[in-house]
């Protein structure tokens, strides 16, 4: 509820973030990533080539999964500590008093992420929840890329694709690149958007040259990219494309995000993903084997469906315990696994002969990660 109320009174949009900070920090180049899914990914694939063209780029992504710096990545490394040290004692000057109170964490992280940016030449900044009146939203922008748009996050953005999609789309300014996307909606939306505002949005593909498309799939071989993360490589070229940046494939060599059907060893896969759209990626890139599924979910995410989705990859469901308030009620959770008729006990250790995917949200593989490998 706290959430929604600062959406409707854009209280940091409107009033606090141009005061404090935007006329006293030197903004560089801005690339806003829009979208339910693959913004990080998107989003990391076309930094690491802007850095690789010899541009001083900064990428800012959230959440993370162990570490407060993965959200800030700049030149190909997370932020320092020392460095962020340095930054919040720059912003606390920047800041009076009664505004600081009022910033929420990712706010204040987002103003943080700006100030170790100062001196970039390019930032990728991904949009959290929505668009319209994220705090990632009030900085000008030369470009916004779409990644899919889906449901997830409703009680925040609405009940339907066109309300979520309308309150992403409308944080586009300048122009516009526009991913695969799972619902026509969107693409209407994006057409209506461009004839209102007089603002240019281009589908992904129609930037794509021959060697463009055989980079792709030379690149999906190298770096083994099922074909959802294909699909966010070439939305990176893309971009990159409507920027006029020349890349080459060494461009991404260190581009894979952690946590993206990441193979940890040889029989574990992590997936940070949390909603339908993920589960139907990840199904479709893992069909013919079957998996043990260490997985829980919040309340509020569509837990029966994504199940639904994964059950023709799934041996059975192992339960990992997550201390938070928002994780669903075991008892409704065992409910949806037994409607399923899938089989199910608590993750304790890792069987070397089996296969795993760790899948369901950030906690999922945070809490995997600190206790198979501490």
């Amino acid at each position: 509820k706290e959430y929604k109320d600062r959406l409707v009174k854009k209280l940091l949009n409107k009033k606090l973030m141009p005061i404090t900070i935007k006329s006293k920090l030197k903004l560089p180049k801005i690339i806003h990533i829009i979208g339910t899914n693959g913004k990080g990914t998107t989003g990391r694939f076309l930094a690491s080539a802007l850095y690789k063209a010899g541009y001083n780029t900064g990428h800012y992504t959230s959440p993370h999964i162990l570490e407060f710096r993965e959200r800030i990545w700049l030149n190909g490394e997370d932020t320092p500590y020392n460095t962020l040290e340095d930054a919040h004692s720059k912003l606390l000057t920047l800041l009076d008093t009664q505004t600081a109170q009022a910033l929420s964490y990712f706010e204040y992280t987002t103003l943080l992420a700006m100030v170790v940016y100062e001196k970039c030449d390019y930032v990728v900044l991904e949009a959290g929840l929505g668009g319209e009146h994220d705090a990632t939203a009030v900085f000008a922008n030369i470009l916004s890329v779409i990644t899919p748009i889906d449901k997830d996050h409703e009680a925040f953005l609405g009940n339907t694709i066109t309300e979520i999609a309308t309150t992403k789309l409308n944080a586009v300014t300048k122009q516009a690149v526009v991913a695969k996307q799972p619902h026509l909606e969107v693409l209407s939306l994006c057409k209506n958007l461009s004839q209102e505002k007089q603002i240019p949005f281009y589908l992904y593909n129609t930037q794509l040259t021959d060697k463009d498309r055989h980079n792709i799939t030379t690149l999906a071989d190298t770096l083994h990219l099922p074909p959802y993360l294909q699909d966010n490589l070439a939305v990176s070229i893309a971009a990159l494309n409507l920027l006029g940046v020349s890349y080459t494939t060494d461009s991404f060599e260190d581009a894979r995000l952690f946590g993206r059907l990441t193979r940890l060893r040889k029989n574990i896969l992590l997936d940070v993903g949390h909603n339908t759209l993920a589960a139907q990626s990840i199904q479709k890139s893992l069909a013919g084997t079957k998996y043990i599924l260490v997985y829980n979910s919040y309340e509020d995410k569509n837990y029966a469906q994504i199940l639904a989705i994964l059950q023709p990859i799934i041996e059975h469901v192992e339960i990992i315990d997550i201390d938070e308030k928002r994780v669903v009620e075991r008892k409704l959770l065992e409910r949806t696994l037994h409607n399923l008729s899938l089989s199910y006990k608590d993750f304790t250790s890792v069987d070397t002969n089996k296969e795993y995917l760790v899948f369901g949200s950030f906690c999922v593989v945070e809490n995997f990660l600190r206790r198979y490998d501490g």
